[in-house]
């Protein structure tokens, strides 16, 4: 059995070579960026959604992309809303029912979800298509071949099963693409 200074030495470790980068995951960052400026320029919002620490990594990104880069982009994750429309319509239909309320023709969505099968991300996605989304960009993890990265139109995954790895990458991917719309890595908070 490890120790707790070779375990977390081997843990980060192997964090780094996951965030370690490479021109593939280069080019679909700036394609990101690219796409949430497109969106930004044709008068659309972006809306990121995901569940749990997924959930947590949009409300970053959607303060980030708000704030910082001066992009309209927002999520759900307001407890009333979320309870109100997971109560009338289900939980597995409640991201959904947002995107209809809230989703305009040009609008394009952020959807991150670890394993890439959380069914109310999935219903979101097929709402945003309904809606004539501008773009569908994909986060995931776990299996390659996983749902959610075949809907969208651009997808970065993650080779791990580790979900605090897969989240954290999600997030300094984020992070980074909200600093090259900047073009700085420091700036006033």
């Amino acid at each position: 059995m490890m120790d707790q200074k070779e375990f977390l030495s081997s843990y980060l470790s192997d964090f780094s070579l996951l965030v370690k980068p490479d021109l593939r995951v280069v080019d679909d960052l700036v394609r990101v960026a690219n796409i949430l400026e497109d969106t930004h320029l044709h008068q659309g919002q972006t809306f990121v959604c995901g569940n749990g620490g997924s959930a947590a990594v949009a409300s970053h990104i959607t303060v980030d992309l708000t704030k910082n880069a001066k992009l309209r982009c927002m999520n759900f994750n307001e407890t009333s809303l979320i309870t109100c429309l997971a109560n009338d319509f289900g939980y597995e239909r409640w991201l959904e029912k947002a995107i209809e309320f809230y989703g305009q023709p040009g609008d394009s969505m952020i959807a991150i979800s670890s394993s890439g099968r959380s069914e109310n991300v999935l219903n979101a996605v097929a709402a945003a298509r309904r809606k004539q989304f501008r773009s569908v960009i994909t986060l995931t993890g776990f299996s390659g071949q996983n749902t959610l990265r075949q809907l969208g139109d651009l997808n970065l995954w993650i080779d791990s099963r580790a979900y605090n790895f897969v989240e954290n990458v999600h997030q300094v991917w984020l992070t980074a693409v909200v600093d090259l719309i900047i073009g700085a890595r420091e700036y006033p908070a």
